[in-house]
């Protein structure tokens, strides 16, 4: 069992000291936890959670019809398997229970603090030790974007939203505060939401406390989650209409069948995962074969290119297969396949067959009391019959917009050597980047899960999470053993890797692919995908 060569209890300073902080309770922290008490044998950690509860994305996305759209047997770590799973991709409480009984094996819940949110992290290059200042929330206002808190103390004064603040040190500091983080708000070039009656509110931050019984909604956005939520509006929440607004359509794949089929899979995979050793891993090594497989859709040669343009004719016949007539010519891309993130989906087509839904490209101008108006776009698809400027009613506007991702770790501030933070690096360097997604040069002892150029774009993350928690614990091990006090990255490894990556992704579909996405910045910056 490794143990400090060099002991230092906790009262040791000034301020509390943990040989190591974790920031975030989601998966990648969660994680990182379970290796650090399996492989190391450690437990002198402290996990800090901004959330009311555990869980990162799955904690705070409850909308209808969250849940995952790669398979759980997939999408789950490797070294807490789950033989239980309801089905082939269960919802997101599903996803939540499976984290939660990990904690509870691992003995973690001691080490988790939540409501707990750290807002700047300090390298001290005398002491080799980060200096975290963390902000004590009033218990749920961590659930709030980052822009919800600051109007809340703004408007009720700061006592409204937090308690106390203080001050800790450790020697190990690991970012796990995800890259989907602080919800998109309402668009700036949109006015009128202050003299709206009804409610608006981003999927991500889904009010339970709104009846949508009866009401006019209107979602804005047509990605993975609203192709989960709008389906779900319709057969659950007993809405009145519901007007979708799409920027740009996106490509729509189905969704991988199962072994057994659906209903063989719920019935009988349980059973056999629980009875034949070995068979779960098996099932789940084809499964991630199959998921990858389809890297090869990405990539700039001859036969990607033809992959992709005989994957674009069978999604152009799934379309005309599965939704209605008069949306065809809108619901086709006219980028390539990949550019941006496919949605995987069996509801969403079908749900544009309900009278009650309005599929249009005519974007989001302005807003009154009780309506919205929509106009033609610059994304508008050239059809005759959504080229006029109209209003529709709504009562609640729901956005499905994506996120922030313009900075990492926002609204986290991290600085390292010579008072130089992450974003400022960046910026300098031309955009977020980090050796392995893990590690930038002149931040010591600092590692990221699911940093920059850490998304595959089609396949688990947990696998990539489990890829860059293995690799950091390689160098943490002798920095909790006090066998070095600080370990850095070179500057000349760091810059290679970014200029080898980018090189890379300028071929690559998500760059050349022809679309707008949260995976560029807008000076074509990719610092989202790994190539």
């Amino acid at each position: 069992m490794l143990a400090p060569s060099k002991p230092r209890g906790y009262e040791s300073s000034d301020n509390t000291f943990y040989p190591m902080v974790i920031l975030g309770a989601g998966m990648g922290g969660i994680g990182m936890a379970c290796q650090l008490k399996d492989k190391l044998g450690f437990d002198q950690f402290r996990l800090f959670e901004r959330q009311s509860g555990i869980g990162g994305t799955w904690w705070i996305n409850r909308y209808p019809g969250v849940a995952c759209d790669i398979p759980t047997i997939f999408y789950s770590f490797s070294f807490h398997q789950n033989p239980n799973w309801s089905s082939f991709f269960p919802n997101g409480e599903e996803i939540l229970r499976y984290q939660q009984s990990i904690v509870e094996k691992y003995q973690l819940i001691d080490k988790i603090q939540l409501n707990s949110d750290v807002v700047h992290c300090q390298w001290d290059d005398v002491k080799n030790e980060w200096e975290i200042t963390v902000r004590h929330l009033v218990p749920g206002m961590g659930d709030l974007s980052a822009a919800e808190r600051q109007k809340r103390a703004n408007f009720d004064g700061s006592d409204s939203v937090y308690i106390s603040s203080e001050v800790v040190r450790c020697k190990v500091l690991v970012s796990a505060v995800g890259g989907l983080v602080e919800p998109r708000g309402w668009p700036s070039d949109v006015a009128g939401h202050d003299k709206f009656q009804g409610e608006i509110f981003h999927s991500a931050r889904w009010n339970e406390n709104v009846n949508l019984s009866g009401k006019n909604v209107l979602v804005v956005g047509t990605g993975c989650s609203a192709a989960q939520i709008v389906p779900k509006l319709l057969a659950e929440r007993g809405v009145k209409r519901v007007t979708q607004v799409m920027r740009e359509a996106p490509w729509v794949v189905p969704r991988l069948t199962p072994p057994f089929g659906d209903e063989g899979w719920n019935k009988l995979a349980p059973r056999l995962f629980s009875t034949i050793p070995g068979l779960m891993n098996f099932i789940r090594k084809i499964v991630a074969m199959q998921i990858d497989a389809t890297f090869a859709y990405f990539g700039p040669s001859e036969s990607s290119q033809r992959a992709r343009e005989k994957l674009r004719d069978d999604l152009l016949a799934h379309i005309y297969k599965t939704a209605p007539t008069k949306y065809h010519q809108i619901l086709t891309p006219n980028y390539d396949v990949g550019c941006k993130r496919r949605i995987f989906d069996t509801d969403w087509f079908p749900s544009l067959s309900d009278p009650r839904l309005e599929l249009t490209t005519l974007g989001l101008k302005s807003v009154n009391s009780t309506a919205a108006m929509l106009a033609p776009s610059r994304k508008t698809h050239p059809s005759e019959a959504q080229m006029e400027e109209r209003e529709v009613p709504c009562d609640v506007i729901i956005l499905a917009n994506g996120f922030e991702v313009s900075s990492w770790f926002h609204p986290l501030m991290v600085v390292g050597l010579d008072g130089k933070s992450l974003n400022s690096v960046f910026d300098k360097r031309g955009g977020p980047q980090m050796y392995k997604g893990t590690a930038l040069d002149g931040f010591p002892n600092f590692f990221a899960l699911f940093g920059p150029n850490s998304f595959s774009g089609h396949s688990s993350v947990i696998l990539g999470l489990e890829n860059q928690i293995n690799h950091a614990i390689k160098l943490i091990r002798p920095l909790l053993q006090n066998d070095i006090s600080k370990i850095d990255l070179k500057t000349e490894a760091a810059l290679s890797y970014n200029q080898e990556i980018q090189a890379v992704l300028k071929n690559m579909v998500w760059n050349s692919g022809g679309c707008s996405s949260w995976y560029l910045s807008n000076d074509g910056h990719n610092s989202v995908n790994y190539p």
